[in-house]
Order: structure tokens, then C-alpha cells, then sequence
């Protein structure tokens, strides 16, 4: 080989190895997925037997979901989508079975996470799914549908800004405020005597579900302070095209989503924390559009202005 050919095959050589090279870098990179073969056959198996003592009861024989939610299926995925396995693994140790949270071990959540993911008809491969790899792999991305991105203002308008609140925000507030001052995995309240609805409701669903519900209630509910055709309490309009309106709504459903995550983690200090933040999202929002409106004796004479 003369040396023109030498240099030439030695270029051509270099330059496959750093294609090689950042071809194995940007694998690196890359979360794993689902799809990449993170659980095994045996893990499956394990995950399926305990399934059928623990949880089929409420999420069904196919994992189509009865009392519980579906764990297969484009239900399961939409609701799933792009979150990590470490959170569902999170989920189902600490808030499942609903009946006796925190029975369920670390592993015995990984196992039946592997055989959702059978179930799903996701690959399996040589490796069991191991809890320090969870929070990097993920599902995929779910494609939204049409109907999944239909205005708000197709719903009408049923109260003033006020009822809205004082109905829906107001209390679920207080439910995450009161984690401050009361644990929600002490005891089970008592029936009422003599009977009482308000009061029998929170001998059914209470605890840390309770806190899950009232964290899920504000982030679904605070984008109907942007509804079209809402109106204060006073009669102006609800100020929606307002850019600092919107920033007010989007905290309150950022720090919904805050509390449920936390919530899920069953810790006291880490909602308390939360519920901090509640407090200052809803107070800067009083400040300009309830508290800082008040003129003389007249409470709301100019509120949402």
C-alpha cells in the first residue's frame, strides 16, 4: 500500500470509529423506555401471581380495570404517559391495596409493575427491572386526540367566580391545609350520631385519599376560572384575557399537581411544605383581584377588576 492509500484508509478508519463514538453517546444519552426489554419472564410471573391475590379484585382478571383503574391498555398508557416507572412503582407501594396502604413491599410493586408491562404485550428480556434503574425509564408519549383538546368553552357557565370557589376551591384548599395540623393516616373517623351526611362522607372517603382527591380537584377545577362568560360575584366580568389571571390560574394548578405527587408519598412534612405554597399562590391572586379591591366598607364592590 502506498502511502496515499494508507492515509486515505486510515481517514476512513477514524472517521467510522467517531461516528461509532457519538452514535454510542447519544444511545447513553437516551432514557430507556418500556420497550426496551426492562423486566423479565420470572419477574412477570411473580408480579402476576400477586396480582391475583392483592389486586384483581378491583382492577379486574384482564387488568380492564372494575372497581380500580385499567393497568393495560390505552386507558392505562394515556394516563401513564411519559411518567417513570418509579412513579407507579411509588404509587402502588405506598397507596395500595386503598384498604391497607404500605403492605405492598418495594419489590413486590416492581414485580407487579413487570407484569403490567407483560401484560401490555411490552418485550421482556434477560434482566429483572431493578428499582434503581425506575426513575429513568419511562412510557412512551401518548398522542392526544381530537376530542382530548376541546375547549373549555364548550362547557357553560353555571355560577358567579365566588360560588365557584367557596363550592369547589375553598374546601378542597382546606383539606390540604389541614395535613398542617391533623395526619391523615391516623385513625378512621367515626360514624356520626345522631347521623349526619357531611359527616358520614368523611367516614368513606377520608385519610390520604381525602388529600389525593382535594390536591386533584384544584388542578382539574382552576381552568374553569378562565371560562368564558364567568362572571364575579359583583357582576364584571372574570378578567380571563388578563396575563396575570392566567399566571394566578396556572400556579394553582401547578401546586395541585405538587400536592398529589406529594400526597402519594404518604409524608406529612412533604404536603405541609406543599400546602405553604398553596397558601402564597392563593394569596397573591387576593391580593390584586379580592383583598386589594375593596373600597370603604363595601367587601367586593370592585373585585375582578
Amino acid at each position: 500500500m502506498n502511502m496515499h492509500s494508507f492515509r486515505r484508509a486510515a481517514g476512513v478508519a477514524w472517521f467510522s470509529a467517531l461516528v461509532g463514538v457519538i452514535f454510542l453517546i447519544g444511545l447513553v444519552g437516551q432514557s430507556p423506555t418500556v420497550t426496551d426489554r426492562v423486566y423479565s419472564d420470572a419477574q412477570a410471573a411473580r408480579g402476576q401471581q400477586l396480582y391475583k391475590t392483592q389486586c384483581m379484585a378491583c382492577h379486574g382478571e384482564a387488568l380492564e380495570g372494575v372497581v380500580g383503574p385499567p393497568l393495560a391498555g390505552s386507558g392505562f398508557l394515556s394516563a401513564w404517559s411519559a411518567r417513570s416507572l418509579a412513579e407507579l412503582v411509588d404509587k402502588i407501594e405506598k397507596t395500595m391495596p386503598p384498604q391497607q396502604p404500605g403492605s405492598v413491599s418495594r419489590q413486590q410493586a416492581t414485580d407487579l409493575t413487570a407484569y403490567f408491562l407483560s401484560a401490555g404485550k411490552f418485550p421482556s428480556g434477560q434482566t429483572e427491572l431493578a428499582s434503581a434503574a425506575l426513575g429513568r425509564i419511562t412510557f412512551p408519549a401518548a398522542q392526544a386526540s381530537p376530542a382530548s383538546s376541546a375547549s373549555a368553552s364548550s362547557f357553560a357557565v353555571a355560577g358567579n367566580l365566588a360560588q365557584l370557589m367557596r363550592g369547589v376551591t375553598f374546601p378542597n384548599a382546606n383539606i390540604l391545609f389541614n395535613v398542617q395540623v391533623k395526619d391523615p393516616g391516623k385513625e378512621k373517623p367515626a360514624m356520626p350520631i345522631p347521623f349526619d351526611y357531611v359527616l358520614w362522607g368523611s367516614t368513606v372517603y377520608y385519610g390520604w385519599q381525602a388529600v389525593d382527591q382535594a390536591a386533584l380537584a384544584l388542578v382539574e377545577t382552576a381552568p374553569l376560572f378562565l371560562l368564558p362568560g364567568r362572571r364575579c360575584e359583583n357582576g364584571r366580568p372574570v378578567p380571563i384575557d388578563r396575563a396575570d389571571w392566567k399566571q394566578y390560574t396556572a400556579a394553582l394548578m401547578d401546586v395541585g399537581r405538587a400536592a398529589y405527587k406529594a400526597a402519594q408519598t404518604r409524608d406529612v412534612d412533604a404536603v405541609v411544605k406543599v400546602a405553604d405554597r398553596l397558601n402564597e399562590s392563593c394569596a397573591n391572586c387576593h391580593k390584586v383581584y379580592r383583598d386589594g379591591a375593596r373600597e370603604g366598607n363595601t367587601a367586593g364592590a370592585t373585585r375582578c377588576q
